[in-house]
């Protein structure tokens, strides 16, 4: 059994897409201390999983570390999948694959707003008293730009 192994649990345990923790409350999972180079080093909290044993807990429980404040000695997990995509559950979540020629911000909206049940797409957005002083504004900025071209030219 790893070390680090309480904080996987506990990450898996979670249904927040982000999880702000001190060090202490890390401490408090594993049931020791850290390393002092977790103290020392931002280092230690990179998500390189190839060389840190400890990375692998929460990258397996599907977090990746964030806002490492080493001064204030927090940190922030976020998972996997609100990084990269949006699904109703984590099991739905594919990670999105680059595609040749297509832009990586196509999709990316998905999910985010929803139309209140009742609503007029069709309503134009301003009511006519906003409509005509709009329209003033630009008939006066139009003006405005005729005499200084017009001034411009004698």
């Amino acid at each position: 059994m790893s070390k680090y192994e309480p904080l996987e649990q506990y990450l898996k345990s979670q249904t927040a897409t982000e999880l702000r923790m001190t060090f202490a409350d890390v401490e408090a999972l594993i049931g020791t201390p850290l390393p002092r180079s977790a103290i020392l080093y931002r280092m230690w909290w990179s998500n390189n999983a190839s060389n840190h044993v400890h990375a692998q807990s929460w990258l397996d429980a599907g977090y990746r570390t964030e806002q490492v404040d080493m001064d204030g000695k927090t940190l922030v997990f976020v998972r996997e999948s609100a990084l990269h995509g949006v699904a109703e559950s984590q099991r739905e979540f594919e990670p999105m694959e680059k595609k040749q020629g297509r832009h990586p911000l196509i999709g990316s909206m998905k999910g985010t707003f929803t139309i209140e049940p009742g609503w007029d797409l069709t309503k134009p957005a301003l009511d006519e008293e906003e409509l005509e002083e709009m329209e003033a504004n630009l008939e006066r900025t139009a003006d405005l730009i005729a005499e200084g071209l017009s001034g411009k030219s004698r």
